[in-house]
């Protein structure tokens, strides 16, 4: 499969992003600058995370606007693989591709830390190689992570299988001492309703090598392999 990570001013797991696919996983990857016009031919377009553009007014609200996501949206529409991760993930909500909206965290602060997350949905492309209620083990760092929608939106996501990856403690069990961020039911990822595109606030680039402490993240980059 190819892949393409894209660059915006302020990214900061675009490199993270490349070396996981291409050195650990022996992926075709390549980086794509946020003013180019097309997408090279990839398969899957990872969104990384960072501060694209500072964050300036909201995080990922200027990068939505970048040359990029035209043909990111294009791609998508068409049925496109899309992940978003962390500012990834803020972007794809700015952009409308996916539900909802990232805001700041309950505490107000930053936040950068290994959390546990359960995985709620094992039937789509970013899944796919993992079961239903599989607990990972991956870091976060943001600031921006309280996932929030319309409740009724909420009621049809959770209808539709569209909450992919729940926070929860070690064990898997609900807790609100297990959710960073306060996030509306704890919620960690979410797809659209074609489960082509994918957005999470935690990090699978920074859990795929038992030196990082986790290789729980491979999980989520197999999944995705295995369509091609």
């Amino acid at each position: 499969m190819k892949w393409g990570v894209v660059r915006f001013p302020g990214s900061l797991d675009d490199s993270d992003s490349l070396y996981a696919l291409r050195d650990v996983m022996g992926q075709d990857a390549t980086m794509l600058w946020h003013k180019d016009a097309t997408l090279d031919g990839v398969e899957c377009v990872l969104l990384p995370g960072g501060f694209s553009y500072g964050d300036y007014l909201r995080a990922g609200a200027i990068a939505r606007f970048s040359p990029i996501m035209r043909s990111v949206e294009k791609f998508a529409s068409d049925g496109g693989l899309v992940i978003g991760t962390c500012n990834g993930f803020q972007i794809l909500c700015e952009a409308h591709l996916l539900p909802g909206a990232l805001t700041r965290n309950r505490s107000l602060s930053f936040i950068c830390e290994e959390i546990h997350v359960r995985v709620e949905n094992a039937r789509t492309p970013f899944t796919r190689a993992m079961r239903q209620g599989d607990v990972l083990k991956l870091p976060i760092k943001h600031g921006e992570g309280l996932y929030v929608a319309r409740e009724a939106e909420l009621l049809q996501m959770e209808e539709r299988g569209q909450v992919i990856l729940r926070y929860c403690d070690a064990d898997g069990r609900d807790s609100e001492d297990a959710n960073p961020n306060g996030s509306t039911r704890a919620i960690a990822a979410v797809a659209n309703d074609r489960f082509n595109v994918f957005g999470m606030m935690p990090h699978p680039e920074h859990a795929v090598e038992a030196m990082l402490g986790s290789t729980d993240g491979l999980g989520i980059f197999r999944s995705i392999a295995s369509r091609s």
